[in-house]
């Protein structure tokens, strides 16, 4: 099967796949949900580009996990928005989780709180009761490469779908 966007050599349903992603993402994927095995190497954004297609500049979306706080309080909650932009977390994260400071999530308390690889969060499996923000510009995209759970592989899904995932929540300008 061809991959929709990008250069890549073969795409497979991900559900066919399930031996590849942590089990939190195996456990969540959906039919409309292809992967594509990718070279870990080559994760991060601008050299992912370069390997795999210039197109993917403006068909891929990051996912980062922040942590608000209001005293004791701490909330996680996933971010999900545009490679080509970043995540508003002390403007439009803070207001929304109504904490009076937001910051990214320490590298060991996303990991261990997804089941995850860092470098490959996905908000495909997150747990439960998290929110999970995502940038209107992110539903309108007709595919996104996002990340599988593993450094290797990605996941290509329409924006529509990411916007009907548990907890989801479509908000202007949470990337900038």
């Amino acid at each position: 099967m061809r991959a929709p966007i990008g250069n890549f050599d073969e795409a497979h349903p991900a559900t066919e796949r399930l031996d590849l992603l942590p089990a939190p993402v195996a456990a969540a994927v959906t039919a409309e949900m292809l992967y594509v095995d990718t070279d870990p190497e080559k994760a991060d954004t601008a050299v992912f580009v370069e390997t795999y297609g210039a197109d993917l500049l403006d068909a891929s979306a990051n996912c980062v996990v922040v942590a608000g706080k209001r005293g004791q309080d701490v909330t996680l909650a996933a971010c999900l928005v545009l490679s080509t932009t970043r995540v508003d977390v002390n403007g439009v994260v803070r207001r929304h989780l109504g904490a009076r400071k937001a910051s990214f999530a320490a590298m060991d308390a996303a990991t261990g709180a997804t089941g995850m690889e860092y470098g490959g969060i996905t908000p495909v499996g997150l747990p439960a009761d998290w929110p999970l923000l995502i940038d209107a510009a992110v539903v309108d995209a007709p595919y996104l490469v996002i990340g599988s759970g593993a450094r290797r592989g990605k996941l290509i899904v329409p924006g529509k779908v990411l916007a009907a995932l548990p907890g989801a929540v479509v908000l202007e300008g949470l990337g900038s």
